[in-house]
């Protein structure tokens, strides 16, 4: 091995770790969120990370941090593949066992709360980046306790509400489901599991049905879903990266490569004339060898012409004269001898 190409082999493999870092450094996806009912996340994101209203949410900044709420779209698991159950503990639900959200797991009853009836309803997901799979909602059992940590147990053990790609409206998921009757203070739980990936979301949406039975020491507020305003103003803070996703609504997931970069052409450099009769002869033979020389040959004649001396005249040799006139030329520097006739 040269010594060129073991100082190339050690640049790469220090290049390598280096790369692997980058890619591993970069920011998360991010995909949405229930706007309604409106989850805790979305509810505190709109409060405002940095100066929320309510208790609820102002106890989640101080266990969490500010960071979990601007990125309001982004509790996931990347592996659950459709797992959830046996890959998120009992107590972690509403974070999806991500140490960023623990806040959203706090057990309280006065969490911002949405209004609920039973029968029929329209529920709407906001998709910041979307993608096939299927929504399941689950609501909590009548003996559900909003003051002691989410259980899986406290779940319904099947879905009331399971819709497979529903229709993106206006960057929404929107379908509709049947709820349960109810009475109090609930909790709807839903999981978002992609089908072209093993990635699921999960949001906790507290629900009230008819008088709020949380027994919290002040009413609990009603939950507002963020405005198109504090999205945007929210979205320079937020770690979250939504660029390396399906953003049509085809929900095909898949990125599309980037157009390639045109590379200009680059220019020829003219070569000049003694250059180009130069490459003209040293060209390989071939067919077109003799027509090449007869270039040269040609080129190096006009050549001779432009540069010859004032005054200069060719030479023939007899017999090639124009028109067939044989021409003889004196010496140089004598004048041709002039004939004279004698009168006769």
């Amino acid at each position: 091995m040269t010594a060129r190409r073991k100082a190339t082999g050690i640049a790469l493999a220090g290049i390598g770790p280096l790369a692997l870092t980058l890619l591993a450094a970069g920011p998360a996806a991010a995909h949405g969120s229930m706007t309604d009912p409106v989850s805790r996340v979305s509810a505190c994101f709109a409060e405002g990370p940095e100066s929320p209203k309510s208790a609820a949410c102002k106890a989640a900044v101080q266990a969490g941090g500010t960071q979990a709420f601007y990125d309001w779209n982004g509790v996931r698991d990347g592996e659950a593949g459709g797992r959830s159950k046996s890959r998120i503990p009992d107590g972690k639900l509403c974070s999806a066992n991500n140490p960023e959200y623990k806040g959203l797991d706090l057990p309280r009853a006065d969490w911002p709360s949405s209004r609920m009836r039973a029968g029929s309803h329209t529920f709407h997901y906001k998709a910041t980046a979307p993608h096939k799979g299927y929504f399941e909602l689950y609501l909590t059992k009548s003996s559900y306790n909003p003051a002691k940590p989410l259980k899986w147990s406290d779940l319904e053990s099947k879905p009331f509400v399971k819709v497979s790609d529903p229709k993106l409206t206006n960057g929404e998921y929107v379908f509709n489901g049947k709820v349960p009757a109810r009475s109090g203070r609930h909790l709807i739980y839903s999981i978002w599991q992609r089908s072209d990936s093993a990635e699921a979301f999960y949001t906790c949406s507290d629900v009230v049905f008819g008088k709020d039975s949380g027994q919290a020491a002040k009413p609990a507020p009603t939950a507002s879903a963020p405005t198109a305003h504090q999205l945007a103003a929210g979205a320079g803070k937020s770690s979250m990266d939504m660029s390396g996703h399906d953003h049509d609504g085809s929900g095909s997931g898949t990125t599309p490569a980037p157009a390639p970069t045109p590379v200009p052409s680059p220019r020829r450099t003219p070569i000049p004339r003694a250059g180009r009769q130069f490459a003209e002869r040293q060209r390989p033979a071939g067919p077109g060898r003799r027509q090449a020389g007869r270039r040269a040959a040609s080129g190096g004649d006009r050549w001779r012409q432009l540069h010859r001396p004032a005054g200069h005249q060719r030479r023939r040799r007899p017999g090639h004269g124009r028109r067939g006139a044989v021409r003889h030329h004196p010496p140089q520097g004598r004048p041709a001898p002039r004939l004279t006739t004698t009168p006769g």
